[in-house]
This record gives structure tokens, C-alpha cells and sequence, in this order.
């Protein structure tokens, strides 16, 4: 009976048997080491220079075809497949029963030469086959029939909670995971070539702050002392401008105890950077270089999203805020009236709570009517004071504006940035602000670090500071809708 037809605890208890007259046979099925010469991509590319040559190489069986007196197998390595042949007369009686008790998802090491079979596919004929694991669970193998693929194992859930098995089943998405550590290396690139130092702070902060979210919380035994998972790198980093480090970067895990979607997952990787005597001019040149120039590292300056190609090449658009505003509305919103803004909301059906102040409500309506038409790059720039609690005012002069910059792109948020406030009088009342929205019900109002206070009386020189989503620049550069695609463990609801 075949695999197909037998229950699970019936193939795991058959491939058991088999581990065990393998090692009655003197075969150690776990062997410590094997040494490969060769991968796969590199004799199917080449063959004319590995025709008739001796290759070691090793990987898990994906397919088999076992014949009388001899079989043939395909082998995965990291870079792609190959098959093999092997024969009873070639390698003797003894290892050729040992060999039928192979099966799909079992790792083997081989020597021989490479051919090609009579009907053209390149393929290794075994002198010598070395066992490296056997495998006692088996794998929800991709069938394929005259090149085309079916029963694949293309459940999302499944595949999210069993990335090991997405990865050996389908190969293809590596190649999200390979491209995204391109486009880290190419961020730590970017950033070090402009002298940039590379930091680190710490994951557990007695305070969270750098950012409007709901933190994770945890309880440190020995300490007594609650600490929370920090949302955001911002206010260590900016001690480290104020210590006298110009140039600061970080690319760092934070964790935000928030709602999941296509574009949120509650741990993400964020890019945050910090440089001294520059503003938000200075960063929103350098952000768009370096989304240029990292999209380059994997040869892809044109996005296809659906219908849509962005073309990350052409200059990006600055608008400002209230401009965008204004034109969905068609309102005037610079008189900053909180009962005109809910109006607003209302007249443009955009869902709001009754408890909503007025920075949560200028939200609502920037998602749900300015960002989704934010399809080519554009900076929204010069955001009302409410929102941007560490953004330095606007030197235009109107008290209600900051120098800030959100980056968007396809319908969502890449990049935010300030002009930082290094005002320390004018920073302790704006997080009393925020604390008395806390107060109010706000619960991703920034609270006061007396901490961080303290260090920006010592004095921090004019600075610009920028925070990225690693994901969600990866998720663009991949063309990816989801950010669960990019993540290799993204955070899933328990099956229980």
C-alpha cells in the first residue's frame, strides 16, 4: 500500500521500521558530516563543463521511482533540484536494498557523474549514495505531471505555521526571504557608506515611548519591575545624539500589542535612523535615494502591483497634508476645529468612536479617504502639532504645523520622519499633552519619560530622525500584498 493511502501513525510507524533495518543493517542513518562540492543550479547551468564529471553533492528527495534493478530520484538542495540514477549493478545488492528503504523527505549525499538521460534532463548517475538523515514524518509533496504542478501545498495557514514545510515544498519562496536579506544588507549599505554608525538598544524599556501605540508588557522576577516590549527606538537613539554620536542607526525588532492585518504583524522589523544637524529636507533626498538604491541591489526599480507599475526611478511627489485633506473633502481644515472635523468624518461616512480626539480623527480620515490614492511615492508633508507630540514646530512660523514627513506608497505608510524637537520646555509640555489624552481614554498616547527628559536638558543639537518598515519596503520591492509573505514566522491565532 502506498504513503498516500495510509494514515499518518501508519506512515510514521512504517518509516520507523524502516530506520530500524537500516541500522540493523550497520547503516548509521544520522551520520555527522558529509561534504558537497557542487549544488545543483550550478551543474544544470553548466552542464557542458560537468559533462561526464565526478560531483558530490547532497539534499532531500523530493521524487522517486523505484524500479527493479534501478531508480530515479530527484534531489533538492538550497538552490534547486536535479535527478539521479541509480542502478543495483553500479553500486551492489546490499546498497541497493538498503537505498529501497529511502523515501521522499529523506536527506542523502551522492557521488557520480552527470549525464543526460535519453529524453534530455541532466542527471547524476550514483557510484556512491551516503545516507545523512532519515526522515520519520512525511511531507505534503507537490505532485507534478508533464511540468504541471497540482495538489500543492498552497494553504495559507499551513503555510504560515509550517514555513519549514512551505519552504521544502515550494522552493520558489526562498527567494522573498533571499531578496530580503539583499535589501537589509542594502539599507546597512546605504547608511554606512554616509558614516552612519550601527547601534543597539534595548527591547525592554521601563518606559515605552518614540511612538503613539499600545505596548506588550512584561514583568521582570528579579528586578520587580514591570517593563514593556518597546514600540519604537526613537528616544535611545536620540540619547545617543545627545552623547555625541551624529550619525546613529538601528534596524531592530519592536512590538506593538495592536490589530493585524495585511500590513501589520505585532512584531516587525523597523529601520530607525538619527542624524545630527540635518532636518527633514535633508532626510525625505536621503530616504528617496536609498529606496532607489536598495531597489537596485535587486535589480528592481519598477513595482507591479495588480494593475499598477510604480516606477521608483521617477522624482517621488511632497504634499502637504492638509493640501491632500482639503481636496477629499472639500473643505477647508485649517481652522483645526475639533466638533468641524467631526463633522467631517460623519458627512464622509468615516467610522469614528464617540470618545475620538481630534489627532485620531484627522487619522481616520487620512486612511480612509487620502492614503489609498497615495499610489505613486509621495511624501504627505507639514503635519498638524496634535499628532506629531516629537516633531519640532514648523519654521514657517504657523504654530500648528511640524516639520514631519510620512512616505507612501501603493496606498500605504513607508517612512515617518520629523525635524526632532531638541526644544526641552516646549517637549515636556507636548508629552503632557499626550498624557492627558491617556487620561481621556487614548490608549497609544505617548506618555512622559521623565528619563529621556532629563537626557534632552542636557542638549541635543537641530537633528533629523527617520523611522522605515522593513517589511513593508520588503513586501513592495517583492510585490507582496501581505506581510505574512515576508515574514518568515509571522505571529498566527492559536489553532486551539
Amino acid at each position: 500500500m502506498s504513503e498516500e493511502h495510509k494514515s499518518l501513525n501508519q506512515i510514521i510507524d512504517y518509516r520507523k521500521e524502516k530506520l530500524s533495518k537500516l541500522k540493523e543493517a550497520g547503516i548509521d542513518p544520522y551520520p555527522q558530516k558529509f561534504t558537497p562540492n557542487q549544488f545543483s543550479r550550478e551543474i544544470i547551468n553548466n552542464f557542458e563543463n560537468f559533462q561526464d564529471k565526478d560531483v558530490i553533492i547532497a539534499g532531500r528527495i523530493m521524487s522517486i521511482r523505484k524500479m527493479g534493478k534501478a531508480s530515479f530520484f530527484h534531489l533538492q538542495d538550497q538552490f534547486g533540484k536535479i535527478q539521479a540514477f541509480i542502478k543495483r549493478d553500479n553500486i551492489g545488492d546490499e546498497n541497493y536494498n538498503n537505498f529501497k528503504l529511502l523515501d521522499i523527505g529523506d536527506f542523502v549525499g551522492i557521488e557520480g557523474y552527470v549525464f543526460k538521460t535519453k529524453v534530455g534532463e541532466i542527471s547524476i548517475h550514483v557510484k556512491v549514495l551516503t545516507i545523512l538523515c532519515k526522515s520519520i514524518r512525511p511531507l505534503p509533496i507537490v505532485k507534478e505531471k508533464e511540468g504541471e504542478e497540482f495538489d500543492a501545498f498552497i494553504d495559507k495557514e499551513n503555510r504560515y505555521r509550517n514555513r519549514h514545510l512551505d519552504l521544502i515544498v515550494n522552493p520558489n519562496n526562498k527567494e522573498i526571504f533571499i531578496k530580503r536579506s539583499k535589501i537589509i544588507k542594502g539599507l546597512r549599505y546605504f547608511l554606512d557608506k554616509m558614516d552612519f554608525l550601527e547601534v543597539e538598544t534595548p527591547v525592554l524599556q521601563p518606559i515605552y515611548g518614540g511612538a503613539n501605540a499600545r505596548p506588550f508588557t512584561t514583568h521582570h522576577n528579579a528586578l520587580d519591575q514591570k517593563l514593556y516590549l518597546r514600540i519604537a527606538d526613537e528616544l535611545y537613539l536620540k540619547r545617543l545624539i545627545i552623547g555625541g554620536f551624529d550619525r546613529v542607526y538601528e534596524i531592530a525588532k519592536d512590538f506593538r500589542n495592536e490589530g493585524m492585518d495585511r500590513n501589520h504583524n505585532p512584531e516587525f522589523t523597523m529601520l530607525e535612523f538619527y542624524w545630527a544637524y540635518a532636518d527633514y529636507e535633508d532626510n525625505m533626498n536621503l530616504v528617496e535615494d536609498m529606496f532607489r538604491d536598495v531597489a537596485k541591489t535587486i535589480g528592481k526599480t519598477k513595482i507591479k502591483l495588480g494593475e499598477i507599475t510604480i516606477d521608483l526611478s521617477r522624482p517621488f511627489k511632497r504634499r502637504p497634508i492638509l493640501d491632500l485633506l482639503n481636496e477629499a473633502t472639500g473643505e477647508d481644515l485649517t481652522d483645526f476645529s475639533e466638533k468641524k472635523l467631526r463633522d467631517i468624518c460623519n458627512s464622509n461616512h468615516v467610522d469614528i468612536d464617540t470618545n475620538f480626539n481630534y489627532g485620531q480623527m484627522l487619522d481616520a480620515l487620512m486612511s480612509e479617504l487620502v492614503e489609498p490614492a497615495l499610489i505613486e511615492p509621495t511624501f504627505v508633508i507639514d503635519y498638524p502639532i496634535a499628532i506629531s507630540p516629537l516633531a519640532k514646530k514648523h519654521r514657517n512660523g504657523n504654530l500648528n504645523l511640524v516639520e514631519r514627513f510620512e512616505l507612501f506608497i501603493g496606498g500605504s505608510e513607508f517612512a515617518n520622519a520629523f525635524t526632532e524637537l531638541n526644544d526641552p520646555v516646549d517637549q515636556r509640555e507636548r508629552f503632557q499633552s499626550q498624557a492627558k489624552l491617556g487620561d481621556d481614554g487614548d490608549e497609544e498616547a505617548h506618555p512622559i519619560d521623565e528619563s529621556f527628559l532629563e537626557a534632552i536638558e542636557c542638549g541635543m543639537p537641530p537633528t533629523a530622525g527617520v523611522g522605515i518598515g522593513v517589511d513593508r519596503l520588503v513586501m513592495l520591492l517583492t510585490e507582496n500584498v501581505t506581510i505574512k509573505e515576508v515574514i518568515l514566522f509571522p505571529s498566527m491565532r492559536s489553532e486551539e
